[in-house]
């Protein structure tokens, strides 16, 4: 077995952990997820059961970081992200983003390849999820995997609550006025294929500054948000 360019194991492994930035006690556990399957002499000696077992540790890791980072999002929400974050497409990112590519052992049938399938790139930084675990604890390994994922983990939750103004200005409402939203509509003009509606929040006694969208829904989304706005809850977005 070898890796696409020609790196000798011991070579590649040395690199990995680099890439990583974390050192393994026990070498065989990074040769183990840097093995895949055309490269082993059995299956069980493939990255496939640390892949297993990444998968469940990662899914684990960013739960509990999404749970704790996000109070106020929903259980739906929350899942939204876990679902982009965990991905195939962002696992395969990382991978990438880090030049794993070169350190994976593989056979002679995969070689020749100008690059390997997404799927493979996603299972291999699983593996490697699972064998930094395996060699050290759930806090190292925690720390590890925040650190290469988290820029994803913002980028993503950051977008998502503020597409969802209005899943946040509930749970805040609830949360700390004990109070729901509720959305008057005001005024809508224009013909029946291209209206405009003016919607509002009511909290209460209090209502909020309306504002006008091209569909209830989107102006459900700017009536919430300038009621966050006054509630010092988001910085304000041009309408």
């Amino acid at each position: 077995m070898e890796t696409l360019n020609g790196l000798a194991p011991e070579v590649a492994l040395e690199r990995c952990e680099q890439a990583l930035g974390y050192t393994f006690n026990n070498k065989e556990l990074l040769l183990a997820a840097l093995t895949h399957a055309s490269g082993a002499m059995t299956r069980l000696e493939s990255n496939e059961r640390l892949e297993f077992l990444g998968d469940s540790i990662l899914g684990l890791i960013i739960c509990e970081e999404l749970f704790t980072r996000f109070p106020e999002l929903l259980e739906g929400d929350l899942t939204k992200i876990k679902s982009v974050v965990v991905s195939r497409r962002t696992c395969a990112g990382i991978s990438k983003g880090l030049g794993l590519e070169e350190f994976i052992l593989l056979g002679k049938g995969m070689m020749g390849r100008s690059s390997l399938p997404m799927s493979l790139m996603a299972a291999v930084f699983e593996s490697l999820i699972a064998a930094i675990y395996l060699d050290s604890d759930l806090e190292t390994t925690k720390k590890v995997v925040l650190k290469l994922i988290g820029p994803t983990i913002d980028e993503y939750s950051h977008s998502h609550t503020h597409r969802n103004y209005k899943s946040f200005l509930q749970q805040y409402a609830q949360r700390e006025l004990n109070l729901t939203p509720i959305y008057e509509l005001l005024d809508e003009q224009g013909p029946d294929h291209s209206k405009c509606f003016e919607i509002c929040v009511r909290l209460g006694p209090n209502r909020f500054p309306s504002a006008w969208g091209p569909c209830k829904k989107d102006s459900e989304q700017k009536a919430a948000h300038n009621a966050l706005f006054d509630l010092g809850q988001l910085p304000q977005v041009k309408q």
